[in-house]
């Protein structure tokens, strides 16, 4: 998709729109290319299924829910 200056400034709902299909945004300037805006493609959602909590009851009943829910709240200092 290419865009003026004035298109992100009127019409930035469809230049968003066009990133989530994942598609590269040519931003133009006096008719001239200025940039090119990309989609990041690391923001994965996380499907309910894939969380650790679900079907935890099904789980070997080796921890106790305080213990198991207090792993997941665990501050994520190594994220960073």
């Amino acid at each position: 998709m290419k865009a003026t200056v004035v298109d992100l400034r009127y019409k930035m709902n469809d230049v968003l729109k066009a990133l989530e299909r994942n598609e590269k945004v040519t931003v133009l300037y006096r008719g001239k290319v200025k940039g090119i805006l990309v989609p990041v493609g690391g923001s994965k959602k996380l499907k309910v299924k894939e969380h650790p909590f679900f079907g935890m009851s099904s789980q070997d009943e080796s921890q106790s829910v305080p213990d198991v829910m207090k792993e997941l709240r665990r501050p994520r200092y190594d994220d960073i």
